[in-house]
C-alpha cells in the first residue's frame, strides 16, 4: 500500500519524483497556470491537481488523512534577495492559508502524520528570525515534534543549493531511534539554525528536535557531463557578445578564465551577472564566473534575477551561451522524460521554483518513510 501524500504550491510537480513510486499524491494545489500545464504533463493527467488560490481551498478540497504533506511555500520575501518583508509579504505570506487548512485537518481529526516545509535558506533569519519563531510555533500548536535541516543539493547534484526545511511528526507518532540526535550536527545544522533555536517559547523549544540525517555518498557527477552537446533550446553568443560578458569581469574573475585557457581538455562554468560596487562605490553590473565543476543556484529570471551563462573555455577558445532548460532540469535531477514547456522563460522559471529530485528523496529515506514505517508496525502489533 502506497505512502499519501499532499503537494502544496505543487509547480511542476518535482517534490513527487523525488518521492517515487512508492507514494501517491491524493491533493496537490498551486495558483499558477503554467506550473500546473506542467504538472498535469508530467503527472499522468494530474487529475489530482486543483489549479486554485491556496486561501480558496477549503477541507472539501482535501481527500483523507494524508501521510505527508509536502509544502514548499514561496520564498520571495524570505529570499536574502527579497524585500525583507517576510512572512508578512504578498507572497511567502501564503503560509498563512496553508496553515490554516492544517489546522482545520486537525479539527477535522485528519491531521497529516508529517508535515515538510521547504523554503529559502534566509527563511532561518529573515525577520531578525522571528519568522522562523513563526513557523516554529505553527508546529508546536498543532502538537508536532519538529526541526529543521538545511540541505544543500550540491551533496547530490553539481548545483550550489542549500535549502532550509522543517520537517515535524505528529504528537501521537514514535520516532524510530537513530533518526534524531542529542545536539545539533554541522553537516545539518548551521549556525544560524542554531542561534534561530534561541528565539523559539518554552512550549516550541520543548517540541524541537535535531533531525539525525546520514552522511550522502560522494557525488559522481560533474556540471560538464550535465551540458548538452547541441542544445535545440538556446544559441552560442556571437563572439562580440562574449566578448562583452569577459569586458564585465573584474581582474580576479578574468584570471579564471587565463587559468581555463592554460588546461589541456575544455573546460566548462558557469556565469551570473551581478551588481556589484566598485572600490569607489559605484554600481556596476559584473558577469562572475566559476569552473569549479558546480553550477551556481538555479533562480527563476523575474524580479531582475539574470539567467545562469554557460562558458566553455577550449585553449583559447571561449565560447558563451545560456543554459539550456534541459540543463536546468538535469541539475535538478529530473529524468530525461519529464516534459518541459516550450518556451524558454516558462522551463527555467519551473526549474528556478523547484525542489531538488534527489534532496526529497533524501528526506524521504532518512525520515519520512522510516516514521511511517515504525508507526505502521506500531498499528499491526
Amino acid at each position: 500500500m502506497p505512502h499519501t501524500y499532499y503537494d502544496f504550491f505543487a509547480g511542476g510537480g518535482m517534490a513527487g519524483f523525488g518521492l517515487g513510486e512508492g507514494w501517491q499524491c491524493r491533493f496537490a494545489n498551486d495558483i499558477d497556470a503554467k506550473k500546473a500545464a506542467s504538472y498535469r504533463a508530467n503527472h499522468s493527467g494530474g487529475s489530482e491537481f486543483l489549479l486554485k488560490d491556496v486561501a480558496l481551498v477549503t477541507l472539501d478540497d482535501l481527500p483523507g488523512s494524508p501521510d505527508l504533506v509536502w509544502a514548499s511555500f514561496p520564498c520571495q520575501d524570505l529570499s536574502l534577495a527579497g524585500n525583507g518583508a517576510g512572512l508578512e509579504g504578498k507572497r511567502s505570506g501564503m503560509f498563512k492559508p496553508f496553515w490554516q487548512l492544517m489546522r482545520a485537518l486537525h479539527s477535522d481529526g485528519r491531521g497529516p502524520k508529517i508535515i515538510a516545509l521547504e523554503n529559502v535558506y534566509g527563511a532561518i533569519t529573515s525577520n531578525g528570525g522571528r519568522d522562523f519563531a513563526t513557523l516554529a510555533a505553527a508546529f508546536s500548536s498543532l502538537g508536532y515534534r519538529f526541526g529543521a535541516v538545511v540541505l544543500d543539493a550540491v551533496h547530490f547534484l553539481p548545483q550550489s543549493r542549500p535549502r532550509f526545511f522543517m520537517i515535524g511528526i505528529r504528537g501521537d507518532l514514535s520516532i524510530p531511534a537513530g533518526h534524531m540526535a542529542d545536539g545539533p550536527c554541522a553537516m545539518w545544522h548551521p549556525p544560524a539554525l542554531v542561534e534561530g533555536c534561541n528565539l523559539l517559547s518554552r512550549a516550541a523549544a520543548s517540541r524541537w528536535r535535531w533531525w539525525s540525517l546520514p552522511t550522502p555518498a560522494a557525488r559522481n557527477t560533474s556540471l560538464a557531463a550535465l551540458i548538452e552537446d547541441t542544445p535545440t533550446s538556446v544559441k552560442w553568443h556571437s563572439k562580440d557578445e562574449t566578448k562583452y560578458l569577459l569586458d564585465m569581469m573584474t581582474d580576479h574573475n578574468r584570471k579564471k578564465v587565463v587559468a581555463a585557457k592554460a588546461k589541456k581538455e575544455p573546460i566548462v562554468g558557469t556565469i551570473y551577472r551581478r551588481t556589484r560596487a566598485d572600490a569607489d562605490g559605484t554600481k556596476r553590473q559584473r558577469a562572475e564566473v566559476r569552473f569549479d565543476q558546480i553550477a551556481g543556484c538555479l533562480r527563476t529570471p523575474a524580479g531582475g534575477s539574470s539567467r545562469q551563462t554557460i562558458m566553455v573555455v577550449n585553449g583559447n577558445r571561449v565560447r558563451s551561451r545560456l543554459l539550456s532548460p534541459r540543463e536546468a532540469a538535469r541539475l535538478m535531477g529530473l529524468p530525461e522524460t519529464y516534459i518541459l514547456p516550450e518556451r524558454y522563460n516558462e522551463a527555467y522559471k519551473l526549474a528556478g521554483d523547484g525542489v531538488a529530485v534527489p534532496v526529497v528523496r533524501h528526506l524521504a529515506d532518512a525520515i519520512f518513510e522510516p516514521v511511517l514505517k515504525r508507526n505502521r508496525l506500531a498499528l499491526v502489533a
